[in-house]
């Protein structure tokens, strides 16, 4: 059975582009503005878009993204419930991968087996669980691939001597954290990414792409040199939290940009 995140990954080779992978918290300012930005981020270069889950404690989450979670809840009473019904109604307007990123709690609270059939039955193509250490995945292993969604594996820089091991049963796309810490805009990178990337390239077998700290175009365009696409989150949920319901138009025109970093010949 094929997964929407391979047959994307195709199409970009075929293409020789990158992927350009956004986020955004599910019910920051809407459920309604939360679908219109995905549409419009699809619309403007986006190729996959993680949809985050609210939680009350994320911990691999820098300001913005806690921030825009904690209105998303006390604000709009986002639950997992509403954002499976905002993917069941994206599905009828769109057939682009779409992951849910949230924290092992969520699913263990709702039940691995239901949690993973809802999210087949309403379209969703992989899950991120940032606070699941690899040595755990195969608590929802069983219940993920029957329903055939992607658990989504992390490396990070301070994963060297464990990047084979992890890539070796990595599905979908290799996440690479950019920098140890969480997530955020960043003005600069203390990784030695020549080194980070040369051990995930000389393990992976699927596509990479980099995540943490890539705000605008041009950090776009230099950390696309080292994998299969970038992903953006932080820098999308400011506009929202700036911007509240008049975000789209600034969303469109960062979604833009980071298209126009990643299609630009070095």
């Amino acid at each position: 059975m094929s997964n929407r995140i391979d047959e994307k990954f195709k199409q970009l080779k075929a293409e020789n582009k990158k992927a350009l992978i956004t986020y955004i918290a599910a019910g920051d300012g809407g459920f309604d503005l939360t679908e219109q930005a995905i549409l419009a981020m699809e619309q403007n270069g986006a190729d996959i878009i993680e949809i985050g889950v609210p939680f009350s404690d994320p911990i691999a989450e820098g300001k913005v993204i806690q921030e825009a979670s904690l209105r998303a809840i006390r604000d709009y009473h986002t639950t997992l419930k509403g954002v499976f019904e905002l993917v069941k109604k994206l599905r009828t307007q769109t057939n682009m991968p779409l992951l849910l990123m949230l924290y092992a709690n969520t699913i263990f609270r709702t039940g691995t087996d239901y949690f993973f059939e809802k999210c087949r039955e309403v379209g969703i193509d992989g899950v991120i669980v940032p606070d699941l250490p690899f040595e755990e995945h195969d608590e929802f292993q069983e219940a993920s691939e029957k329903n055939n969604i992607y658990n989504i594996s992390l490396v990070t820089p301070a994963s060297t001597g464990r990047i084979a091991k992890i890539a070796s049963k990595a599905q979908g796309f290799l996440y690479c954290v950019s920098s140890v810490g969480v997530t955020g805009m960043r003005s600069h990178f203390d990784t030695d990414f020549n080194a980070f990337f040369g051990e995930v390239k000389n393990s992976a077998k699927i596509p990479y792409c980099v995540g943490f700290g890539i705000r605008d175009g041009e950090t776009a365009h230099k950390m696309s040199a080292y994998c299969d696409g970038v992903i953006v989150g932080s820098a999308i949920v400011n506009k929202i939290g700036e911007f509240g319901q008049n975000a789209i138009p600034e969303i469109v025109t960062i979604c833009q940009e980071l298209r126009e970093g990643l299609d630009k010949i070095s």
